[in-house]
């Protein structure tokens, strides 16, 4: 089993205790997504000492908030690292009201240039901005032909085919096995099954409520995904397999 996207780094995990917790409960891969380059050299570092383990490197759209312009030149040393299999996490992040939408605009796109130059694909993060989410990724189509993931998709079934037609694969976590998550679930079914991955988004959004999320809750999250889109366990898990060596070939 595998998990897309997940965070270590100042989140107060005990290892090795939780990596052989992760390890008992099936999931071989886990790949740690980045929010800025101080917590994307720690994944790096992480990843060296632990087999199954990768990470991405990026600045997540929040971080232009608090700093205005980023630099990305510390990336570049991360990107082309072996266990480095994409860019992210990047994106849009509308949900405070004093975002500055423009500096977040400016933020991603420079991220997707990046991408491109090292040839890598691109976890995004897209919350409360769908619509200018689609309308960067179709104005900037051409950035993106190493595809890229929506990670814990929350725009909508409606949404998903125009997605699909850019190239996006999309990733479900523990919110999919909440009681009332009918849009995640719809979502769900309206992605194909060559699209779809299994993240936990770690340590937030736990499947099981008021615990802290981690990557061995993946065979919870696989689960859910399966009865959604009535097919065996096994079945879904060939499939996110399979999805994720496609979108992200530096995986082993």
């Amino acid at each position: 089993m595998i998990d897309v996207h997940a965070h270590f780094a100042e989140e107060d995990y005990t290892f090795p205790e939780e990596w052989d917790k992760i390890r008992a409960a099936g999931v071989r891969t886990v790949i740690l997504a980045g929010d800025n380059a101080a917590h994307s050299r720690m994944h790096r570092d992480f990843c060296r000492d632990h087999d199954g383990a990768y990470f991405c490197a990026g600045i997540h759209p929040l971080e232009a908030n608090a700093h205005g312009a980023v630099p990305l030149e510390p990336l570049r040393e991360l990107l082309a690292d072996e266990r480095c299999v994409a860019l992210g996490e990047i994106g849009l992040d509308y949900h405070y009201p004093d975002t500055d939408r423009a500096a977040q605009r400016e933020l991603f796109i420079a991220q997707l240039k990046l991408a491109e130059e090292f040839s890598l694909p691109v976890q995004i993060h897209s919350r409360d901005g769908a619509a200018d989410m689609l309308a960067l990724l179709r104005e900037h189509k051409s950035l993106l032909s190493r595809g890229f993931l929506l990670h814990c998709y929350s725009h909508g079934a409606d949404m998903v085919p125009s997605f699909c037609d850019l190239g996006a694969y999309f990733s479900f976590g523990g919110v999919a096995c909440f009681k009332n998550a009918k849009s995640v679930w719809e979502s769900v079914r309206a992605v194909p099954l060559d699209l779809i991955l299994t993240e936990t988004d770690s340590p937030y959004l736990s499947p099981l409520r008021g615990e802290k999320n981690t990557p061995a809750n993946i065979p919870l999250v696989a689960e859910k995904l399966a009865e959604l889109k009535g097919v065996s366990v096994a079945e879904l898990k060939e499939a996110v397999r399979a999805n994720a060596k496609r979108l992200f070939p530096k995986l082993k």
